[in-house]
């Protein structure tokens, strides 16, 4: 087993995985440098290789499909995960290793956003895209976490062995961001300084196609992890319309006698059941979910114990 390992999931970042790998051999020594190569046609494989790193394939496109697969095969005691494209400083990973070690942090997120970000990216839909994300997930888990996407971060070995890696694509720093907070991980941020990509180096990320796979991915995981808030403001909404419906028909038949409007009274009346089966349903999921997290906890006990 490793002490440390970097991990570095890649696709067709040549130009500049040479120089992170030199990077975090130099500040981290004492670490294992793994690339994880995602099909990439550009010779990454062969640069970090002869910059030193452990290479590692990963044939499913995606990152979440790159990270699972990391996750999986790297045993160590603390690991460190970082961007091939050289936009983040290596220079801060020793205290980010050191939150882990020795301030038992199980996530360790390494903040752009209160430093440099804004001023050194050049795509400013991204800026409004982190700023919309990490606005939803703080409204919704009531957790101020500064940055929620950001691709440098440290981890715990209990974090990394307990976190199921769903998506594949870049949803998976939103997912194991709402992850931590959820099972009530130990949550660290250090902020860091962020360098835009230098010349000849490409984004993967598409700002409004992987911008909605990660908004769909916070609403599911608000409905997973949350059901009877979610539910809830389902079966508001829906008893709103059909209150807002059923009240001119009562009117008019409180004041006449009689129902002309029947499409509008049965309308009215499935929306307000709808919205009790909502209800219904968020307690039912509710008790599910909490039945989960003490099974949660209960396997952390475990997993401890068995270190």
């Amino acid at each position: 087993m490793d002490k440390i390992a970097v991990l570095i999931p890649c696709w067709n970042e040549a130009p500049t995985i040479g120089k992170v790998v030199g990077d975090f051999r130099s500040v981290l020594p004492e670490a294992t440098v793994y690339v994880y190569d995602n099909n990439s046609t550009d010779g990454t494989a062969e640069v970090a290789s002869a910059a030193g790193a452990v290479v590692r394939h990963e044939r499913r496109q995606g990152k979440g499909n790159v990270i699972r697969r990391m996750f999986r095969e790297v045993d160590a005691e603390c690991y460190v995960m970082i961007d091939g494209d050289d936009t983040y400083p290596a220079e801060a990973a020793p205290q980010m290793v050191e939150a882990v070690f020795g301030e038992a942090a199980d996530m360790v997120i390494g903040d752009r956003l209160s430093s440099t970000y804004f001023q050194q990216n050049k795509r400013p839909f991204h800026n409004s895209g982190n700023r919309l994300v990490r606005a939803m997930i703080n409204h919704l888990w009531h957790i101020p976490v500064k940055d929620i996407m950001t691709g440098y971060r440290a981890f715990s070995r209990r974090f990394v062995k307990l976190f199921p890696v769903m998506t594949g694509q870049f949803e998976v720093e939103t997912e194991m961001t709402i992850h931590a907070l959820d099972k009530r991980f130990s949550i660290c941020e250090i902020p860091i300084d962020y360098r835009d990509r230098p010349e000849g180096s490409v984004s993967k990320l598409n700002t409004f196609k992987d911008g909605w796979k990660v908004i769909r991915t916070i609403v599911t995981l608000f409905k997973e992890y949350c059901p009877m808030r979610f539910f809830g403001w389902v079966a508001a909404v829906l008893a709103l319309i059909g209150t807002a419906m059923l009240v001119p028909v009562l009117v008019e038949y409180f004041q006449t006698g009689l129902v002309p409007r029947f499409p509008t009274l049965i309308v009215a009346m499935f929306l307000l059941l709808a919205a009790l089966l909502s209800v219904a349903v968020g307690l039912c999921l509710d008790v599910i979910v909490t039945k989960d997290r003490k099974n949660f906890e209960l396997r952390v006990i475990d997993f401890d114990n068995n270190k």
